[in-house]
């Protein structure tokens, strides 16, 4: 699995760095070569992702940027939620993409031990090691070599709100989670629920109990978890999800109660928030929350929309929980060279910039400049992010298995799910969680 680049794939990556301006050997930028150097013209970048709409259009225009400075052509790919079925699929009809823009870094794992991958060329190495905190290379790392470039981040430790409805009920935005709870019954007493939860996408809930989790059990019990190297019955597991219940059976805190919830996507919950019958004043999920009041229901963000952090929970660490997509190079891909240099550019601010500026997106990149992002309530978030460094922590159901984190009906979805239905058992609930991951993790 962990595969030595020749003297000519070193040769190569060097070449690319030169068109792109990077740094080839660790010391000052490379001059970048002339507009009629365009060293890539001729081959093609095949790159697929999960992406389509606002974003696949966003993409593009860094895909263009790519094109315009090497002369290299690009082809997007969207594959939808199942990526690994698409690209083994490829790959087996001898098809196979040249990038792919993973989203989980349990897929990038399964990726790297099936021998998919090429490890990243030196200067796309030294770009993450001076650009980004050291937890990103970890994430994109599998046996102490990194395969995967974080280009794309979630910042999932956010609580959008709508300013009126606080206003209304005389409330400021929380700064532990006892206090947003409180503040919730203010809103509920005003005449909205305080909070409207996506309980039909199961994804959603793991977030809530990552972030819980992640404040109240610390970083060290997160990843322990995360890796399963401590069993889903620990104390610290019942204790989050005894948290998480309290809120789950108020049924005065949930817009229309838990059978309501369990009906409502994760559009749904941002629109009983901001849509034009409003019927919660918050709903808990990551910055794209953002995207989808400002495109979907018109709302000006920072003015009509706005959020606070995931607060404290229990005297710990305000939490810092994020997502993400990793390009990787696939080593049976046709066009190594020109995938190799995509992702040194990929790695530099410059990349990151073009998609900054155009709005719903968050880069890990220490490097870009916050100014790059067009609101104050973007520039919030990707300070928070990055600010945070190595106390990230990657969503926790992406790290799992699939059959654990990432399947709809089953595993940890269905099993938060049922939790959502009835709070009343949380040491049931973790030895049922238990029971999933070990086989998941077995498998």
């Amino acid at each position: 699995m962990m595969r030595r680049r020749t003297t000519l794939a070193s040769c190569t990556a060097l070449v690319a760095a030169l068109a792109l301006g990077t740094t080839a050997c660790g010391g000052g930028p490379v001059t970048a070569a002339g507009d009629g150097d365009k060293l890539l013209s001729g081959q093609t970048v095949t790159v697929a992702g999960v992406w389509s709409g606002t974003e696949q259009k966003n993409f593009q225009k860094v895909l263009d940027a790519f094109t315009e400075k090497t002369g290299a052509k690009t082809q997007f790919v969207s594959t939808g939620d199942n990526v690994s079925t698409v690209v083994g699929s490829k790959i087996e009809g001898g098809n196979a993409f040249d990038v792919v823009m993973v989203p989980q870094v349990g897929v990038l794992q399964q990726f790297a031990e099936q021998g998919w991958l090429k490890p990243l060329s030196k200067p796309t190495q030294q770009s993450v090691d001076a650009n980004y905190a050291s937890v990103w290379k970890d994430y994109g790392s599998v046996d102490g070599t990194l395969y995967g470039l974080y280009f794309k981040a979630a910042h999932k430790s956010t609580v959008w709100y709508s300013p009126d409805a606080l206003d209304q009920a005389g409330v400021e935005p929380p700064k532990t989670y006892d206090e947003m709870l409180e503040a919730g019954q203010t809103v509920s007493d005003s005449g909205l629920a305080a909070f409207s939860v996506a309980g039909q996408d199961g994804w959603t809930l793991t977030d809530w109990f990552e972030n819980i989790y992640l404040s109240q059990a610390g970083p060290e019990k997160y990843d322990q978890l995360a890796a399963h190297e401590i069993k889903w019955t620990d104390p610290t597991v019942v204790k989050a999800l005894t948290t998480l219940g309290e809120l789950f059976k108020d049924k005065e805190l949930i817009a229309g109660g838990q059978k309501e919830a369990l009906n409502t996507d994760f559009p749904g919950s941002v629109e009983k928030v901001f849509g034009p019958e409003p019927e919660a004043g918050m709903v808990y999920e990551g910055d794209f929350v953002a995207g989808v009041a400002k495109d979907q229901f018109g709302k000006k963000i920072g003015e009509d929309a706005n959020f606070f952090f995931f607060p404290a929970v229990d005297g710990g660490e305000a939490p810092v929980v994020s997502g993400g997509d990793a390009a990787v190079v696939l080593k049976d891909g046709k066009n190594q060279k020109a995938a190799m240099a995509f992702l040194e550019y990929l790695a530099s601010p410059e990349a990151a910039a073009v998609w900054a500026e155009a709005g719903g997106f968050l880069s890990p990149n220490k490097k870009l400049d916050v100014a790059s992002y067009g609101d104050d309530v973007t520039r919030a978030t990707a300070k928070s992010l990055v600010s945070a460094g190595d106390s990230v922590r990657f969503d926790m159901s992406d790290q799992a298995p699939a059959a654990f984190g990432g399947t709809k009906g089953t595993g940890e979805w269905k099993l938060l799910q049922d939790f959502l239905r009835d709070p009343s058992d949380p040491k049931a609930t973790a030895a049922e969680l238990e029971d999933a991951a070990a086989k998941a993790y077995q498998d």
